[in-house]
């Protein structure tokens, strides 16, 4: 199986300035999934999808392939994902370059390791599923069937659409949250379904204090005392 490594990153972040470059415990934050991408044994490519002319800059000098760079219209706040694939993708077709799968490695999510990575190919190649997601459970006080939404009469309803609160703890089912840390998708799905999951969703569990996802400063602070820990 083939597999296309893409490590979207784009610039003009407001939360944190130039954040996916900006220096995480002395690396740039886009180095550590570099890093982890080049510890991965079955992606057989990887590349950056950027508009920003320092981030390209940067990951050249991690000797990251950068083969094209992302139109801008593809690099605002509200630009979904999707496009930025498909983007990818029809670039290699155009030098026919085919890929069975791409494995979408968000430099956000910075904690992820080369085998982390693999083992999810792996799980994506053998249930042969059309996507597969990282996870983590939800704690138990916000699954889905202990959460609630308001109702046009202004009163609460289950957030499942169910009737019957289930009463104990035991009984609810183990609920889960993507965490950003990787997504796998088939191609076909991606170019003929256009969609990133298409009908058959499958999972991985992300390992413990790996699944840090920085958008905010607060994020960041955590990411900090994450690597300060793994020291002590």
């Amino acid at each position: 199986m083939r597999v296309l490594g893409i490590i979207p990153a784009r610039g003009g972040s407001k939360s944190i300035p130039k954040k996916n470059i900006k220096k995480l415990d002395g690396k740039p934050l886009l180095q550590y999934t570099v890093e982890a991408a080049n510890e991965s044994k079955l992606l057989s490519r990887v590349v950056l999808s950027s508009d920003d002319d320092d981030i390209i800059s940067v990951a050249k000098t991690l000797n990251l392939e950068v083969p094209f760079k992302r139109p801008s219209h593809l690099a605002e706040d509200i630009s979904p994902t999707l496009p930025v694939i498909q983007h990818a993708l029809h670039f290699f077709q155009s030098q026919n370059i085919q890929f069975d799968a791409v494995c979408l490695l968000q430099v956000t999510s910075p904690f992820k390791s080369g085998g982390f990575i693999d083992e999810a190919i792996r799980k994506f190649s053998n249930t042969e599923c059309d996507a597969l997601v990282s996870v983590q459970k939800v704690p138990t006080e916000y699954n889905p069937h202990w959460t609630f939404e308001e109702n046009r009469k202004g009163f609460l309803k289950i957030a499942t659409g169910e009737i019957d609160i289930i009463p104990r703890r035991q009984e609810l089912p183990i609920a889960y949250h993507r965490d950003g840390l990787i997504y796998i998708t088939k191609t076909s799905v991606i170019i003929e379904q256009n969609s990133l999951y298409g009908n058959t969703l499958g999972y991985i569990e992300s390992p413990a204090g790996a699944q840090i996802n920085i958008d905010t400063i607060e994020d960041w602070e955590k990411a900090e005392s994450y690597l300060k820990s793994k020291k002590q």
